[in-house]
């Protein structure tokens, strides 16, 4: 199947029967050896880039920088339009490409092409409002008002749970902006990476700006090095606390700006007028969809305990009906984990969970009898507020089931984390959700009602607190990240009269 996939994308081997991340013949950095989660089949080789080679991708990036900027924006507006509906020609094959690389689903893949196709649109109307603002000046004859410039070479990180949406929220609203972008996919699921490039090469060719998106391939020395490179003023990068720790200071060091997506640990809290169905169903996908791999991934659930046997009822007999599987057939819900370390911490987490007093309530086993040893069953366990296992990530479907007795014990609670990503709240009740999504509530970059942790959309910006990192990609005003501010005064009279009232007569 994936020979298949990759000539749909026009993806072609050199003659050793490697991918190249540039598509260059250097590649004596060695190479990545991708074999699928699902089945544990070969999927092919990916070259690492060399110290020589990024250094000629940053160099060549910020020449195309140079000139892309010059470019109207809607000018690039346009352009990135045709980017999107290239990518809706090649939605299926490039879906299918995630699941196999990946593990999920191939509905989620599938909506994540999807996103990767909306934030082109949105890039496109945002191509036309990149608004500053005009303001009055205290001095008579002057004007005052700001405009915005782009930044230059974006270096932009990406996680191996979202090879391709993650990488588009930056991309496409930096190129917009003006900006010329490099990419350093996950070592974990590069193909998509090449995929997605290859794909979209024609397009800048054809319009004279060959290399307004690139790519570079390896682990995290390849990060490093784009961290460290004084032509490229912001990094963004997704993944996790510790990654993110690292590039921050990486970028402060030279004054670089860095926006981090990093780490979530999200509560969902149902009080006791919550419609449980309703509940039910957005804890199930929050807790088990991409097998627990997002960030957003609902990882604790504070219930009120006069509805605690209910819900927990029912969450068990949805549990008992997801099919698991190999992500390609449409009737099963939950894929692979990525690899066998995170089998590893999957399994940890229980054990660690158990000795310190929880108990399991559905799961906490491997699957038997699947294509791979990567599959695990969706996990329920009680636990305390007590616990310290549930105030960490486990990048797998664990969800951590704590009693409460009343809404602000609730948020206490949902707050008492390192990490500030997503939070929900089921609730009928007025007074209680607003509370939950005012100063007092939730201190989390995104709080919902009545729907759960995940599934954002791109219109609004997406991001969190804490040691969630402080970024915000996507929607929004997130291009002003992309960008930077230039405040200008322009006298239009025959005085130099100075602000504040300052008299200097010379």
């Amino acid at each position: 199947m994936i020979n298949q996939i990759l000539s749909s994308l026009a993806i072609e081997a050199n003659n050793s029967g490697t991918y190249l991340g540039r598509w260059s013949n250097e590649g004596s950095a060695g190479h990545l050896n991708l074999v699928s989660p699902i089945n544990s089949a070969a999927l092919a080789n990916v070259l690492i880039s060399t110290a020589s080679e990024i250094e000629l991708t940053v160099e060549q990036s910020h020449e195309q920088f140079l000139k892309w900027k010059l470019l109207p924006a809607p000018r690039r507006g346009e352009i990135i339009r045709q980017v999107g509906n290239l990518f809706r020609e090649k939605k299926s094959d490039l879906a299918k490409l995630i699941t196999v690389e990946m593990g999920k689903p191939l509905s989620e893949s599938e909506g994540e092409v999807q996103e990767l196709i909306d934030i082109c649109d949105f890039a496109v109307g945002l191509s036309r409002m990149l608004y500053g603002l005009s303001m009055h000046s205290e001095r008579p004859n002057h004007r005052m008002y700001e405009q915005w410039h782009p930044l230059g070479v974006i270096g932009v990180i990406t996680a191996f749970n979202f090879p391709v949406a993650v990488w588009a929220w930056n991309a496409m609203i930096a190129a917009v902006c003006g900006n010329t972008v490099i990419w350093k996919a996950s070592e974990k699921t590069p193909l998509a990476a090449v995929a997605c490039l290859k794909i979209i090469e024609p397009i800048f060719a054809k319009a004279g700006f060959p290399g307004v998106f690139s790519l570079v391939t390896g682990g995290a020395t390849v990060g490093e090095k784009l961290c460290k490179d004084s032509r490229v003023p912001l990094i963004s990068a997704t993944g996790s606390t510790a990654m993110g720790r690292k590039v921050g200071m990486l970028a402060a060091e030279r004054f670089a700006r860095s926006l981090l997506e990093l780490g979530g640990n999200n509560a969902i809290i149902v009080l006791e007028d919550a419609d449980l169905e309703l509940a039910a169903r957005g804890i199930a996908f929050g807790a088990a969809g991409t097998t627990g791999q997002r960030c957003t991934t609902t990882r604790r659930l504070l219930v009120h305990r006069s509805v605690y046997d209910k819900l927990v009822s029912r969450l068990k007999v949805i549990y008992s009906g997801i099919q698991i599987g190999d992500p390609i057939d449409r009737s099963n819900l939950i894929g692979p984990l990525i690899d066998q370390p995170a089998v590893d911490k999957f399994l940890d987490a229980i054990k660690r969970s158990l000795a310190e007093g929880g108990s399991i309530i559905s799961g906490g086993n491997l699957t038997p009898g699947k294509p791979s040893a990567l599959f695990v069953e969706p996990t329920i366990i009680l636990a305390s507020k007590t616990h310290s296992v549930p105030k960490e990530e486990t990048f797998a479907p664990i969800l951590y089931v704590i009693p409460v007795d009343t809404l602000e014990e609730a948020i206490e609670i949902n707050n008492s984390v390192v990490h500030g990503l997503s939070s929900a709240i089921f609730s009928n009740n007025l007074r209680a959700t607003e509370l939950f999504l005012s100063a007092s509530g939730s201190d989390c970059g995104i709080a919902n009602v009545n729907i759960g942790t995940s599934g954002a959309e791109i219109g609004g910006a997406f991001g969190g607190e804490k040691e969630t990192g402080g970024g915000r990609e996507a929607g929004s005003d997130s291009w002003k990240a992309y960008m930077r501010r230039q405040t200008s005064t322009i006298n239009y009279g025959l005085d130099l009269p100075l602000a504040q009232g300052v008299v200097f007569k010379v």
